[in-house]
């Protein structure tokens, strides 16, 4: 494949990073003017209009795809993002965010991977819903929840989440409630992007972080209607979801520890099926103030799968929409459906603008009749009669950023998977390789 002069030669300059002494690299380079241009454009604005951008390439590939021998491919995707912010009050702001994604030798040029220019984002303002007691937000805009394993911007993508949406923020005294209706924009490159009709999610979304030492806990309770979605039978009905769950973290805990879990239940109705799912996440793990002040740790992930497909009882989690990647692995070949993941890292910090990390995971499926998901949430192949056994894989990854300068940050990586007993019954049983390297300027 093509990309390989490429990833070794980011992997050799990371690495040229990592010789470097820590003490050696704690003064940023100064930033010159041409890689800022923003600055130098919001000096001929007036004060109360702001103009930001980002550009981001990323060279990636894979081989395996499928599991299949000889089925590679590498692609060069291109995204741009253009911000308009006009802020004339404190308690006022309109926003608006166009946005160029495109992928260069990828067949077909479709999203994920492309998304030709196109409002992303474009919203209206009162209040301040990020940082102020009150706030409202109304239009196109990112909704980002915990650490968006249901609900995010899903930025890895080309071209990422957004939703129309009306979302009201208050906090006072560290508890904090988001109150949101949205539906997600499906995009379709060469057009307006639109959001899906009747396919709507409402929320409550609440944070207490001052109830106890090292503890934030963030309660939630969201519902999902969809019409148009086949049940069990094969019948066209109205998917009416409710989901409740909780998410408990606690960081900087005495002697560099850290944790957290989250837990999710899923009830509700399609058409005549029932649903009734869950899923779990937990996780914890330790820093160390040695060289490279390196991070372990663990983590466990479960979420529920489908027993039996003529029940009428739906037990595959239902993911929603989720920053999937790197989440069950950096490939983004498994999702937070029908699965059992062990989770095991190691990151690193070799000098203040390093970071290196190792990964592991092993995954088995949750039931043995339903499907392996992939990041999106898309069925990658299944065994019916639960025959092909439970043992999906193992990944290895390995991955690194560097920030050159303050805008601009450059990464590799690699992350490999070894098939299961599961996907060599049901596939070609070959391994897959997903590397990739990347540039992002924030200008």
């Amino acid at each position: 494949m093509r990309y390989g002069s490429f990833f070794f030669l980011c992997f050799g300059t990371a690495a040229c990073a990592f010789g470097q002494a820590p003490s050696a690299a704690v003064a940023t380079p100064a930033v010159p003017v041409w890689l800022s241009p923003s600055t130098e454009i919001d000096k001929g604005l007036p004060s109360w209009l702001t103009f930001s951008g980002q550009y981001r390439a990323r060279f990636e590939g894979y081989s395996g795809a499928g599991y299949a021998p000889n089925a590679t491919d590498d692609y060069l995707l291109s995204q741009l993002q253009l911000n308009l912010l006009i802020h004339p009050v404190s308690w006022f702001k309109i926003f608006g965010q166009g946005m160029d994604a495109r992928s260069l030798e990828k067949s077909p040029a479709a999203p994920p991977y492309q998304n030709t220019w196109d409002i992303r984002m474009a919203y209206v303002e009162f209040g301040d819903v990020e940082k102020q007691i009150f706030g409202l937000r109304v239009g196109r805009q990112e909704l980002m929840y915990g650490d968006q394993r249901l609900i995010g911007n899903a930025a890895w993508t080309d071209t990422e989440h957004v939703f129309d949406a009306i979302r009201g923020t208050a906090r006072y005294k560290g508890y904090r409630l988001d109150v949101f209706s949205s539906s997600v924009v499906n995009p379709v490159t060469g057009t307006w992007d639109h959001h899906l009709q009747g396919n709507n999610l409402h929320g409550l979304y609440g944070g207490i972080d001052k109830w106890a030492p090292y503890v934030t806990i963030e309660p939630y309770a969201l519902w999902r209607l969809q019409h148009g979605v086949k049940n069990e039978e094969g019948v066209v009905s109205k998917l009416n979801e409710k989901v409740g769950g909780i998410r408990i973290v606690g960081t900087k805990v005495p002697r560099g520890f850290d944790y957290g879990t989250e837990m999710v239940r899923e009830f509700g109705s399609l058409g005549t099926d029932k649903i009734q799912s869950w899923a779990g996440h937990w996780v914890a793990g330790k820093t160390f103030t040695s060289l490279f002040t390196p991070r372990v740790y663990g983590e466990y992930n479960y979420a529920g799968g489908d027993q039996n497909p003529k029940d009428g009882i739906r037990g595959t989690f239902d993911q929603l929409y989720p920053s999937g990647h790197d989440k069950y692995g950096f490939a983004d070949q498994v999702g937070w459906r029908n699965i059992k993941d062990t989770r095991a890292g190691l990151e690193t910090k070799p000098t203040q603008r390093v970071t290196a990390n190792l990964e592991f995971n092993n995954w088995y499926l949750a039931s043995a009749t339903d499907s392996l998901y992939n990041s999106a949430g898309t069925a990658v192949v299944r065994s019916a009669a639960g025959t092909a056994g439970t043992h999906v894989g193992e990944e290895f990854d390995a991955f690194s950023t560097w920030t050159i300068v303050k805008p601009v940050t450059v990464g590799a990586g690699i992350g490999h998977i070894f098939p299961g007993e599961f996907l060599k019954n049901t596939t070609k049983g070959n391994a897959y390789t997903y590397p990739f390297m990347m540039a992002t300027w924030k200008f």
